[in-house]
């Protein structure tokens, strides 16, 4: 079994070392009335109402723009709604330290990494033991999970909508629906403005593994928020996910990240396009071999075609991290390993002092630095050995493109047709840099009662 030490997350205030309380009924006037926290938890949900938010899901009633032709809003009403909630929630005094005192710079260079010092975030944790030799792990009630969060760190519930549009109910059953509701709360230990986490039916337990319904809400709120600055982004067990209660990550931050602008090399499409229209392309001049995914004719295409390559990696034993980025347009898929060489021993000291571990926003190129002579000092050079280190093996990463393509249902592109192509079109790059507003795009309906 292979094991490290790390600093845990606090994500919520009601996160404590060395377990967690059970969530016990307790009597108000003589009836139970949950635990008395007023949490996720059964106990106290059933009898709760939260804000919602329904967004619209295009079916056969209801019109579908092709994923590459959207033309998202400069600021959609749900990132309006999910960044005003967070700033209520920071008022009242419920994040450990304030985010946006934290100092950071684009590191010189060419690609562009993003240094930001955080002392704040392990302040005064002891390290845990981690397992990170099995990406697939049984659910353990016993340990922290979400279900215990107060409900005052929730911003909204996140579901389907029933119509051809979004919607938004101040106040709503928390139970509306046979299904568990999806949440969206706060993390109290933010990496950067709007730090929140998608907690998929929340009631339910369900362990830190991808898949494709949730993976669809993830594609879902990236696409919905509509704005090229608020990405989503996964980490999977055995890649620094230290909550084994399924959840994803999302966070505002006007700055490309520097994996959006590095040229990509076409290695896979559909068998035929008018089956489902999704491409795989292999990230050029990056540190981390990866892939990124684009195109579908619909969102239920590319959300597909990601989500089977996760399930694959998963059931391989494979750790990774996703990135998704460009409004929901792009998905970057990262399979790493640096977790388990520091399991080996086989990671510099000097690394491994700067206390960074390579999840998915540092893969990304925004690395979070702990001590204050890290940031003074960074470098693109430590950046890309930093991530060098993340990078599996030219014949790992050739059976990770293998597992993709059969789970995806995707044609590999041979070497020399790539080539070919390469040279015809040239490397394809991306960069999305909006302009960062507060205008409100009137694209939701606002519902005063109840759901």
């Amino acid at each position: 079994m292979l094991t490290i030490k790390r600093v845990a997350t606090v994500v919520s205030n009601y996160q404590e070392e060395g377990g967690e309380k059970d969530n016990v009924a307790v009597a108000v006037g003589g009836e139970a009335k949950g635990c008395g926290r007023n949490c996720l938890g059964k106990c106290c949900l059933a009898a709760s109402d939260l804000p919602l938010y329904t967004f619209k899901v295009p079916g056969e009633d209801c019109a579908e723009e092709s994923v590459l032709s959207l033309k998202p809003p400069q600021m959609s009403f749900l990132l309006n709604l999910l960044l005003g909630q967070w700033d209520d929630r920071m008022n009242r005094g419920l994040f450990r330290y304030d985010v946006t005192s934290c100092k950071k710079k684009v590191i010189p260079g060419d690609n562009g990494f993003i240094a930001q010092l955080n002392e704040g975030r392990h302040l005064k944790k002891r390290p845990t033991e981690f397992r990170v030799d099995r990406v697939l792990q049984d659910f353990d009630g016993k340990k922290f999970n979400f279900t215990k969060v107060g409900q005052e760190e929730v911003l909204f519930m996140f579901e389907q909508s029933d119509d051809c549009y979004s919607h938004f109910f101040p106040s709503a059953p928390a139970i509306f629906k046979p299904t568990s509701p999806n949440v969206v709360a706060i993390n109290v230990s933010p990496i950067e403005y709007g730090h929140v986490l998608l907690i998929p039916r929340v009631l339910d337990c369900l362990p830190q593994r991808i898949d494709r319904a949730s993976f669809f809400l993830a594609l879902s709120l990236a696409r919905e928020a509509a704005n090229s600055f608020f990405r989503v982004g996964y980490n999977s067990l055995g890649a620094f996910a230290t909550i084994n209660h399924l959840h994803f990550q999302a966070y505002y931050l006007a700055s490309p990240f520097p994996v959006e602008k590095v040229p990509t090399l076409r290695v896979m499409t559909s068998a035929s396009m008018q089956r489902n229209g999704v491409v795989v392309s292999q990230l050029l001049k990056f540190p981390v071999r990866s892939v990124v995914f684009e195109g579908g004719h619909t969102l239920q295409d590319l959300s597909d075609a990601v989500a089977n390559s996760c399930i694959r990696l998963q059931r391989n034993n494979i750790p990774f991290n996703v990135l998704i980025a460009d409004c929901g347009k792009r998905v970057f898929l990262f399979p790493q390993c640096y977790a388990e060489k520091q399991a080996r021993g086989e990671v510099s000291q000097e690394l491994l002092q700067t206390q960074v571990n390579p999840a998915v926003w540092e893969i990304g190129g925004h690395i979070v630095l702990k001590r204050r002579e890290d940031f003074e000092n960074a470098s693109e050079d430590y950046a890309w050995r930093l991530l060098a280190e993340v990078s599996l093996s030219k014949e790992s990463f050739q059976e990770v493109k293998a597992h993709i393509s059969e789970a995806a249902g995707l044609h590999e592109i041979s070497d020399t047709a790539a080539h070919n192509l390469h040279q015809k079109e040239g490397p394809v790059s991306t960069s999305s840099a909006p302009t960062a507003t507060t205008h409100l795009h009137q694209d939701c309906l606002v519902v005063k009662g109840g759901a």
